[in-house]
């Protein structure tokens, strides 16, 4: 999932902006008891993801108006590389509708296992494709775009915990550093992208 918003810089084809994506690579979900008091008579659902959040500053140069509009950028900023375990209700308030459920919440509890920053930059480029735009000016929506393009992303070194469910081995009660899979490597990505761009009015 990624987001970019920005603006042109005076009359020029250069825009500055923000660009957001959020990435996993990696998913576990496992059923347990509530706790060992209680037993298998009320589950809760445990969920492990890990997670990057990429955060850059882009500078980009791109034709402000046709129906094909290709653009290079240059990227600075970090990734922020994370692995959380979330404890759902499994299903609690099933019998009572929506509404019950959403009064309570699904997350009862949540928890970050292990995080590090990368610092990131690099190019990407691609092309914006029109197929749909307003023919009298609107406050609203302009234009509508389809967008195809590639990031190359260089990243320093950081850790991060490979993909697999989180165990207390010697049952201490907490994970410790040697319970855990810790990876180290560079951060560099190649993204490819796929998305939708919209043009607000009065941005030309």
């Amino acid at each position: 999932m990624q987001g970019f918003i920005g603006g042109w810089l005076g009359q020029g084809p250069l825009m500055l902006g923000l660009d957001v994506a959020f990435l996993g690579y990696g998913h576990t979900t496992e059923q347990v008891p509530f706790s060992s008091t209680v037993g298998p008579r009320v589950p809760v659902e445990v969920s492990t993801s890990n997670n990057v959040l990429e955060t850059h500053l882009s500078a980009r140069l791109q034709r402000r108006r046709g129906r094909f509009r290709p653009y290079a950028e240059g990227l600075v900023g970090f990734k922020y590389l994370f692995t959380q375990t979330r404890i759902g209700d499994d299903g609690f308030g099933d019998d009572f509708g929506d509404d019950f459920r959403d009064d309570f919440g699904d997350e009862v509890a949540s928890s970050t296992n292990y995080d590090d920053f990368a610092l990131s930059a690099g190019a990407g480029a691609g092309v914006d494709v029109r197929v749909f735009q307003r023919e009298k000016p609107a406050k609203t929506v302009q234009a509508v775009s389809l967008r195809l393009g590639v990031q190359y992303l260089l990243g320093t070194e950081a850790e991060y915990l490979a993909e697999g469910e989180l165990t207390d081995e010697n049952g201490d009660g907490r994970l410790d550093e040697d319970e855990l899979d810790v990876r180290r490597s560079r951060t560099t990505f190649l993204q490819p992208q796929v998305g939708v761009t919209l043009r607000l009015g009065g941005t030309d």
